[in-house]
């Protein structure tokens, strides 16, 4: 009797009794905006900008409703309008392109090689034709950052990073998010924080920080603002620059405070399942695992592997056997958006774009989510289950 894995691919852990009990005294003093604190009363959002500034290395942090919010509000504060084009993986998810459309701008989709990160020579050719380019670091794989930050600074191009998948890693050291001018995280539950919702920006950059700030929202209480720049900075800007309201509540900037300080541990864990699926698939027939460079350290929320020379009917033939056996797996290579996998040619707000090197990646390229609920016997099951349907 083949074996069939039980466990749940959607359920994560609780949120600790900590978070809980500071929501709960937030929730009876009735004080969720953010600005709506005592005197001399710096508030959870405040707080948790100034301790996850601390995390990162960055000056500057802003707390703000979504990380999709996070990445319109940096392309609003680098000053993307409507017809400006912008730079972005051709893989990547749906709210990034989004982001970009969503201000008017024109997205222009970069290949990506098989490893799945951004194709560096493609980004080379094409930067020419912006100025920004928004770098998606999906599904937890990070480029060659050096490498890309040289092609920036040689075609004057400021960096956006979308940093979902990527919050605790680094790349040679430094954190995801700390290469570009801005790094763009999210909170959501499926993410390496959770709040349901929300999202944290990071900056060097004093002008932008004070734009993002008044952007979100501030009207004229960015004093209140712990990690941010002087007053002075916002003298300049706050009279032109517009409020497109996208604050965090105090409520969820306490669920996500006592999780800072155990973001190492959970990493620590999510790389354990990785690294055990990826160890069971190691030299399976038919498998393409994705290699990850001695510079990058990631965070293995997520499982990416390839089953090369494969059709589409073949595809989703393997995707059913494997759920028959209880392992739920995302194709990315579908012609119909499902759940929050897209293609690029789903996304038809952006411009139709001939990317047949992403194409022939999609084709072949499958997901697999590993939730905290999991043990490291469970990756093992996994890994038998997938290797014995893949070697069928």
């Amino acid at each position: 009797m083949s074996e069939v894995f039980k466990g749940n691919f959607t359920q994560q852990e609780p949120i600790p009794e900590d978070a809980i009990e500071r929501a709960v005294e937030v929730m009876r003093s009735g004080r969720l905006h953010r600005y709506n604190t005592l005197p001399g009363e710096p508030g959870e959002v405040a707080l948790l900008e100034e301790e996850f500034a601390g995390l990162t290395g960055a000056p500057y942090c802003l707390a703000v409703a979504s990380g999709g919010y996070a990445l319109g509000c940096a392309l609003r504060a680098v000053g993307v309008g409507p017809g400006d084009p912008v730079l972005t993986n051709a893989f990547t998810l749906a709210p990034v392109p989004g982001a970009i459309a969503a201000v008017g701008g024109k997205p222009v989709l970069v290949e990506v090689t098989d490893q799945l990160t951004i194709d560096l020579d493609d980004l080379a050719a094409k930067a020419p034709q912006a100025r920004v380019l928004m770098l998606s670091h999906m599904r937890g794989h990070i480029c060659d950052m050096d490498a890309l930050m040289e092609i920036a600074r040689d075609h004057d191009l400021t960096v956006i990073e979308d940093c979902a998948h990527t919050m605790g890693a680094t790349w040679a050291g430094v954190h995801s998010g700390r290469h570009g001018a801005i790094g763009c995280y999210s909170t959501q539950t499926y993410k390496h924080m959770n709040s349901g919702e929300g999202g944290l920006i990071v900056t060097d950059d004093a002008e932008l920080a004070a734009r993002m700030i008044l952007l979100s929202g501030s009207y004229m209480l960015y004093e209140r603002h712990r990690a941010a720049p002087g007053a002075e900075v916002f003298e300049g800007l706050k009279y032109d620059t517009p409020n497109v309201s996208g604050r965090m509540d105090h409520l969820r900037a306490a669920i996500l405070r006592p999780q800072l300080s155990t973001l190492a541990d959970r990493v620590a864990r999510w790389n354990a399942l990785y690294r055990e699926v990826e160890a069971g698939l190691a030299g399976a027939e038919g498998i393409a695992l994705i290699e990850r460079p001695e510079a990058e350290s990631y965070v293995g929320s997520s499982f990416q592997f390839r089953l090369p020379g494969r059709s589409a009917p073949e595809m989703l033939d393997f995707v059913a056997r494997a759920a028959a056996r209880g392992v739920e797996l995302k194709w990315f290579g579908a012609d119909e958006p499902a759940g929050f996998t897209s293609r690029h040619d789903s996304w038809r707000y952006a411009e139709a774009q001939n990317l047949p090197r992403t194409d022939a990646v999609l084709a072949t390229l499958l997901d697999l989510r590993l939730p905290l609920t999991f043990s490291t016997d469970d990756a093992a099951q996994i890994a038998r289950i997938l290797r014995e349907e893949a070697e069928t």
